[in-house]
């Protein structure tokens, strides 16, 4: 007789106590010394009660469980011997499972379920729908190959799990009690396949509490309280029992076997294949719960659209500004603004340096100047515009050509702290409409100031037409609560003597400091260094949009979590099938990665169209293809990094334990 394809001494199993997964439990043993040999091509059915431990014995034969103690070889090969990936080649080249609860994937049709095993031995699509197909009509479900399982009978579902079974060709089929949740007439005709499939020279074995079901196989072995009690055949068919053994296919050479395993292990489908299985079961696994799915995505839309469309309007406030800069001065005309010195301690200027600063030869005007926003409210007219606060010098130093209506800010309104304002042509308008403004009380930031002048439209245009116009020292002290200027603004006679006057400048200051500790700078370089800190603006906006992409994330990884735990029973099918570690972590990892990716293009898109309603309403924003990608990228990596732990998670389960998951 030809030696055993399975052969098992002294397995035992014990769950809980030292050394298992529910340490802390008590020590229960489930098998006692379990020995056994099953030769290839026999039917055989491993009948007892329930609790007897006949399933647990059946997961041990079909590599999803490991025995406590005693040695189980197939083929020659010690089981315990080999990697988790060996397992899973075996699994899937070997063994074929029928389960009483089917195990089909919901989110797949019948013809997708019977190829879950070919996916992962690496089968191309068109010869694994072409094998699928074949098999499906075979069983008689030709018609029903694009039904999910909610959508076919129990007889259906157990014959597209036989199916699945054969796919990879299904030496050994191990079906655990296939007829406990059929009628009659299915039980029967699931039987009736399992009869031809022995026949043909398939390795059955059959798990059953039934004895009229199990007398249908050519071999009963009887087990009670975790031992075989009894290992005998029908008598009516001992005969014809003992022919088929007889007659049985050779089990395989050892040294062959561990071969074509090493291989198969080895070589498997090439990595764009994998990454299009996995793309493809992202996808499906994603269509069939889209509203979880959409509500994931919202998370990743909302960050990648508030990084384009924050960074736009930085980037469109940034030109806006530089534009203001280049309407609010000229080429004579030269700011000093704080430094830090050379023990890196920020420096200050003051109004004193300003009047230090009017006796440089070649300054005509040195104006201490104050920019902010402030909120105006006139009657029931609320206005959000830039105040400006500096002296009546800023006629001479901006160009300004005249009033429009009543003074300009004079020496007495600064030295006396006086509360007055004056108006740009626009905000004139905006405030006061067709109404008398001179003479009436404008509240800047709450504090009551009198309008004293409008200034007529400037050459500037709206940047200046649209600000207000206040008293250096009342603004400091009374509105932006800061008794230092943003900047010293200095305007020269000669431009030809730019170089010799910043000289002085510098040196002037130096010598009342004591040290450097300011910085001058003239059209160029105010420029330059204005644009850095809009950059620095800009990039501290986009932190702040990149925190609801961190926010989006934690929702994947949430998401992630929980289709981990409801699809358990999902993850223990395809493991049952041949699917490896990596192959799990694989798939729930694209899916991560898809829902951003999605989330990411919906993000693009809804940040397009915010920048696009800003653009209507007036909004200076200017769109980067830099920031799209950026946004996009932080998007893919986002699913990536958040994804991973529930992807992990999910190829670290046991096989037995998520079989048994709801």
């Amino acid at each position: 007789m030809n030696s055993p394809l399975i052969e098992l001494r002294g397995i035992r199993k014990r769950y809980g106590g030292e050394g298992d997964t529910n340490a802390g439990e008590p020590s229960v043993e489930v098998l006692h010394g379990i020995d056994l040999d099953i030769h290839a091509g026999e039917f055989v059915a491993l009948m007892g009660v329930s609790g007897s431990g006949k399933s647990t014995l059946m997961h041990i034969l079909g590599c999803l469980d490991r025995a406590s103690a005693g040695t189980y070889r197939f083929a020659g090969q010690d089981i315990a011997s080999l990697s988790a990936d060996e397992l899973a080649w075996l699994r899937r080249e070997a063994f074929g499972f029928v389960f009483q609860g089917y195990h089909l994937i919901p989110s797949l049709d019948a013809l997708h379920n019977v190829q879950v095993p070919a996916v992962y031995a690496g089968v191309s699509a068109t010869e694994r729908e072409t094998r699928a197909a074949q098999l499906l009509e075979r069983l008689g479900l030709d018609e029903r190959a694009g039904h999910r399982p909610h959508q076919l009978s129990g007889g259906q579902q157990q014959r597209v799990s036989i199916a699945r079974a054969l796919m990879n060709g299904g030496h050994v089929i191990l079906a655990d009690e296939p007829t406990g949740a059929l009628d009659t007439q299915s039980g029967k005709e699931v039987m009736a396949l399992l009869r031809e499939l022995a026949d043909a020279g398939h390795t059955v074995i059959l798990i059953t509490h039934d004895p009229q079901v199990a007398g249908q196989a050519r071999r009963v072995v009887s087990i009670s309280d975790g031992r075989i009690i009894r290992d005998t055949a029908p008598e009516a068919e001992s005969e014809q029992a003992a022919d088929t053994v007889s007659a049985a296919p050779a089990s395989p050479d050892a040294g062959a076997f561990m071969a074509r395993m090493a291989q198969g292990v080895a070589h498997g489908a090439s990595w764009l294949a994998d990454a299009g299985e996995a793309v493809g079961s992202a996808w499906r696994a994603l269509s069939a719960n889209r509203f979880r799915t959409l509500l994931t995505l919202l998370g990743i839309v909302i960050g990648v659209a508030s990084v384009i469309a924050l960074m736009a309007v930085g980037q469109g406030a940034n030109e806006s500004l530089m534009e203001k800069l280049a309407a609010f001065g000229n080429a004579n005309r030269v700011a000093i603004a704080p430094g830090t010195d050379s023990r890196g301690l920020r420096g200050v200027i003051t109004e004193a340096d300003a009047q230090l600063l009017r006796e440089v030869p070649n300054v005509s005007h040195a104006m201490p100047t104050i920019v902010g926003p402030v909120l105006l409210r006139a009657g029931d007219v609320d206005l959000s515009l830039t105040a400006l606060a500096f002296t009546g010098d800023a006629m001479a130093i901006y160009n300004w050509e005249e009033m429009a209506e009543g003074i300009f800010l004079d020496e007495r309104h600064e030295r006396e702290l006086a509360t007055v304002i004056v108006l740009g042509s626009m905000a004139r308008e905006k405030l006061f409409g067709a109404g008398e403004a001179l003479g009436q009380y404008v509240l800047v930031n709450n504090v009551p100031f009198q309008v004293i002048g409008v200034l007529a439209p400037t050459r500037d245009g709206p940047e200046t037409d649209n600000t207000v116009m206040i008293p250096f020292s009342t603004g400091s002290r009374r509105v932006f609560g800061n008794p230092y200027p943003w900047r010293i603004q200095v305007r020269l006679d000669d431009l030809e003597r730019m170089r010799e006057t910043v000289a002085a400048i510098d040196q002037t200051l130096q010598k009342a400091h004591g040290l450097k500790d300011f910085n001058i700078l003239d059209q160029s370089k105010r420029v330059q260094a204005q644009r850095e800190a809009t950059r620095q603006q800009s990039l501290m906006m986009a932190l702040i949009a990149g925190i609801s992409l961190v926010v989006g994330g934690i929702g994947v990884m949430n998401i992630m979590l929980m289709a981990v735990k409801e699809r358990t029973r999902e993850i223990g099918i395809r493991m049952a099938t041949g699917a490896r570690q990596r192959d799990i972590q694989r798939q729930f990892l694209t899916e991560a990665v898809m829902v951003s990716l999605v989330g990411g293009v919906a993000g693009v898109a809804i940040g397009l169209l915010i920048g696009a309603a800003l653009i209507a309403w007036g909004v200076a924003v200017i769109f980067s293809i830099r920031a799209m990608l950026l946004a996009f990228g932080c998007a893919a990596a986002t699913g990536l990094l958040f994804g991973f732990m529930p992807a992990r998670q999910a190829a670290k389960l046991d096989p037995v334990v998520a079989l048994a998951g709801e």
